[in-house]
């Protein structure tokens, strides 16, 4: 058998020694850096950081909700899952399996994920919106929000996929200045739950002053 590392914090502190050295990371922040390496220490790819995007107030703005205690929605369970929950002050929510967006979805012939950015209106304002799993989540809420809904503090928008990934993610940064909201988000097809979940779990830990 083949030695291995087993203390949980060498390995972390190894695996960020090996991301900063493989990634040009120039161009970002302390903080804006610490969000993109815990973006490619969760997938394994070092060239997704010329594909990731931050808008220039996206970390303040999304620590400032974490320490006001606003309202964090996921689009999927499995982003919700993914969360450290121990460093969170509010259980995050996920609208994706109640009964009224599973039957409406049927009856309109629509993405759950996407009816379910409907059940979100009456927690959107001021909140951390994380999508990582569906395009159409991403469309209906760039929807929503230029029909005149309460902004969201933080838009985490990273689905993944062929079909309106790309698409979907093209658009929250090109409107992102004109919907009066900050945003991070991954150019292309890559992204996905877990994805979207190390984002908050990184700004978890700013907030909490635990840099690597």
């Amino acid at each position: 058998m083949s030695k291995y590392i087993t203390d949980p914090a060498r390995i972390e502190e190894e695996s960020f020694k090996q991301i900063r050295e493989l990634c040009d990371l120039s161009k970002f922040s302390r903080k804006e850096q610490q969000v993109v390496m815990r973006i490619v220490h969760t997938c394994g790819l070092p060239e997704i950081v010329e594909n990731t995007r931050i808008s220039e107030n996206a970390i303040d703005v999304g620590l400032q909700a974490i320490k006001n205690r606003e309202s964090v929605i996921c689009d999927v369970e499995m982003v919700k899952c993914s969360l450290t929950l121990r460093m969170m002050q509010q259980e995050p929510m996920c609208f994706l399996n109640k009964a009224s967006v599973i039957s409406q979805a049927k009856a309109h012939n629509k993405t759950r994920s996407m009816i379910a950015v409907d059940a979100w209106k009456s927690y959107i304002k001021d909140s951390i919106i994380l999508i990582g799993n569906a395009p159409t989540a991403l469309f209906r809420l760039l929807e929503i929000l230029a029909e005149g809904s309460k902004k969201p503090a933080l838009v985490i928008g990273v689905p993944v996929g062929f079909i309106g990934a790309a698409e979907s993610k093209a658009q929250l940064w090109k409107e992102y200045e004109e919907l009066g909201i900050e945003c991070i988000t991954i150019e292309g097809n890559l992204g996905g739950s877990a994805i979207a979940a190390s984002v908050m779990n990184a700004l978890l830990r700013i907030e909490q002053d635990i840099y690597l």
